[in-house]
């Protein structure tokens, strides 16, 4: 595991209480968030396995087993392990790294990264695209959602440990050179919890 890893499982274990009941309501409140999820729920039903990886408490993982998707979460940190298996004793949840998943080649039909990657520096960032890719199908799904910048891609004070906004540009361009092409974006105005325009990009891997 990285240093970066380290921190930020570290970080998110400190906080995993606090950011469970901070959060646990939140995804009622954003209409269009629920909608993105619902299109990602719908084209990828009956694909195969789902997998919610960044899970935290398994607010997100919790909503889309609700809409009918076979799906189980992973994350980095064994508080919010803890907690997502205590909020959702019926979903599987394991600890695990993003850039090296227990699974074999192809085993999931989808998989989703929402805010999950906004902590991995751009340099590393490749071998996680790397990773999601060896992990899909052929034309297997993948939801990433993530804080825009009218930059390329910049740092900024997350609070929990240092994160990254990207341009929706910059980022699909980086999907597509791993081989995941972007199918649908969307960019919102920022809630009142957020600091900024927040993005989603639903992307394909190649046949």
């Amino acid at each position: 595991m990285t240093e970066v890893a380290n921190v930020v499982r570290t970080a998110y274990d400190k906080v995993a209480e606090l950011y469970a009941a901070m959060y646990e309501r939140a995804l009622g409140q954003m209409p269009f968030d629920r909608a993105m999820l619902g299109a990602f729920a719908e084209l990828a039903a009956d694909t195969g396995p789902v997998a919610d990886l960044g899970c935290g408490p398994g607010r997100l993982t919790g909503h889309l087993h609700a809409v009918g998707l076979d799906v189980f979460g992973v994350d980095l940190s064994p508080e919010m392990i803890r907690l997502a298996r205590i909020a959702h004793p019926e979903i599987r949840f394991e600890q695990g790294s993003m850039a090296s998943l227990d699974l074999a080649d192809g085993a999931l039909g989808a998989l989703v990264a929402w805010y999950s990657i906004i902590h991995t520096p751009p340099e590393q960032l490749p071998t996680i695209l790397d990773e999601f890719a060896r992990v899909l199908r052929p034309n297997g799904l993948a939801l990433l959602a993530f804080p825009v910048t009218d930059a390329s891609v910049e740092a900024f004070d997350h609070k929990v440990a240092t994160a990254y906004r990207w341009s929706p540009e910059s980022l699909a361009e980086l999907l597509d050179r791993h081989g995941l092409r972007t199918t649908m974006r969307m960019v919102r105005e920022p809630n009142e919890l957020e600091r900024g325009r927040q993005a989603c990009l639903l992307v394909e891997k190649g046949a």
